[in-house]
């Protein structure tokens, strides 16, 4: 007949669902060590329940051998004349068990500490019974009763087990009270907790998955697909079905007569939008239904490798499109599986021009090329941030003079050698497609008479009988200027 303590562990086991042996062993576990704190020692203790008696006894476990100089540790060994005097039926290579007295002796502090022992057991041997058996249920709907709030997480009683839901896993458009029985989805079953080791969730999208299935016997029986579902708990849900019979619409079927199979669904998840869209295997169509309630322009696969999109739509839509907060087409994309690029007509316009304005944009020309502009100018041009040709043409005669160095006479010797510059290059154009056109050197001499000043070319002209370059004549003219003026130029090239 089984003792009274083995009948209180067997009476355990069974509420916690574990093994009586994984408790009996706790006990033991917890035995031995109150005793070796008692007795102070590090020999190899051990302790046994008779299962009749309810008595645990414990004993110090020392192996036998032949000899006293193989004796390593005096704790764990024993020579076989030595045990013989113990235990007449020892043998070398066996074990002597030497008794240790515990029933009376113990005392208060070993007992309390043995409780802690076989609870610390019991709790880990139930954590591990638990982790078995809903591991290979994740992804399961469960019914759960409402059992008690702690701070942000709710725990709940599943059957066997209890479970908890963290806050992100919770839908922000419910509440529960103590008692209430909800359906939920078993996310995952963590091996080490300090709480209940299952999570359970109430915003994953198996959960809209069941609840389609349940309503929907389309859904049921096969007839209709469900191939993706992307939701965000709370806020909206999209899902994409398709039909295997051609006479039956998955759409319809979903959303059932006067829509109410979709609103049970919408009832049971507290008022959550849900989107049902058609599902199609190119993505295009596929992205044009995705993003409803908008209206798509057109969609252009920009990178079937990488699967990157591109949608337009007109600019009375974008915010449709987009979403509040971005959240239609962050569900579209996840929907789909595809990188989502969405733009207005406008913003589209706006980015074909620019790229076809680069595409014409005259090359970036240095001012070296320039033959009527001296190192001197060309130093502090560069100083001033004006580096091309380009940027100097388009610079205006009051932003040339605010720079150091340079006055009214150098302004307008720039104009003159931009101005000879872009000549020469419509002269080029001109003759090569063609056309008919004066010299480059008319052009130039034409325009020194029109200012009164030498054609500004890298060739040599004469002035007053010698030969100099236009790159060392600052201000020279066919003609010596007045006293006055040549004082105001030398004193506005210091």
């Amino acid at each position: 007949m089984a003792s009274e303590l083995y009948n209180t562990i067997d009476a355990l086991s069974r509420e916690k669902g574990i093994d009586p042996r994984i408790v009996v062993s706790a006990v033991e576990d917890a035995i031995v060590v109150a005793t070796r704190k008692y007795y102070k020692t590090q020999e190899n203790l051990r302790a046994e329940l008779d299962k009749d008696t309810g008595k645990i006894r414990a004993f110090a476990v020392k192996t036998v051998v032949e000899r006293p100089e193989q004796v390593e540790d005096p704790l764990l060994q024993v020579t076989i004349d030595d045990a013989r005097k113990l235990d007449p039926n020892a043998t070398v290579g066996g074990e002597l068990q030497i008794p240790k007295a515990t029933e009376g002796i113990l005392g208060r502090i070993a007992a309390q500490l043995a409780k802690q022992v076989i609870f610390q057991k019991v709790r880990e041997a139930e954590r591990d019974t638990v982790y078995n058996e809903y591991i290979g249920r994740v992804g399961e709907i469960v019914n759960a009763t409402v059992k008690r709030l702690e701070g942000p997480e709710i725990i709940f009683d599943i059957g066997k087990a209890e479970a908890r839901m963290p806050r992100k896993e919770q839908s922000r458009l419910e509440s529960f009270a103590v008692g209430e029985r909800v359906r939920v989805v078993i996310a995952r079953v963590e091996k080490a907790s300090k709480g209940p080791a299952v999570v359970i969730s109430r915003a994953a999208p198996e959960l809209v998955q069941h609840l389609f299935q349940t309503e929907v016997p389309e859904i049921y029986d096969g007839t209709v697909v469900i191939r993706a579902i992307a939701r965000e708990a709370g806020e909206r849900t999209k899902i994409a079905v398709m039909s295997k019979d051609k006479d039956v619409d998955a759409v319809g079927a979903c959303v059932g007569m006067k829509g109410m199979r979709v609103q049970s669904i919408i009832r049971e998840l507290r008022g959550e939008k849900i989107d049902i869209i058609e599902y199609h295997e190119d993505p295009v169509t596929f992205a044009e239904k995705a993003l409803q309630p908008a209206k798509v322009s057109r969609v252009t696969v920009l990178d079937p490798s990488e699967k990157h999109l591109e949608v337009v739509v007109d600019d009375s839509q974008l915010s449709l499109a987009i979403g509040k907060k971005g959240q239609n087409v962050r569900l579209a994309a996840k929907l789909l599986g595809w990188k989502i690029d969405i733009k207005s007509e406008e913003e589209k316009r706006q980015e074909v021009e620019q790229q076809m304005s680069q595409l014409v944009a005259p090359s970036a020309t240095p001012l070296e090329e320039v033959p009527g502009l001296g190192e001197g100018l060309i130093e502090k041009l560069k100083t001033a941030g004006v580096t091309t040709v380009e940027a100097l043409a388009d610079m205006t005669p009051e932003q040339l003079e605010a720079i150091e160095g340079i006055g009214p006479k150098t302004v307008e010797r720039i104009s003159l050698a931009v101005s000879d510059y872009f000549s020469n290059l419509e002269a080029g154009a001109a003759s090569a497609g063609g056309e008919q056109s004066p010299p480059a050197e008319a052009q130039a001499e034409s325009a020194g008479a029109a200012t009164g000043e030498p054609e500004a070319t890298g060739e040599t002209v004469e002035v007053a009988g010698e030969t100099a370059t236009a790159e060392t004549m600052e201000g020279a003219a066919s003609t010596e200027p007045p006293a006055e003026e040549h004082a105001a130029s030398e004193a506005e090239g210091k």
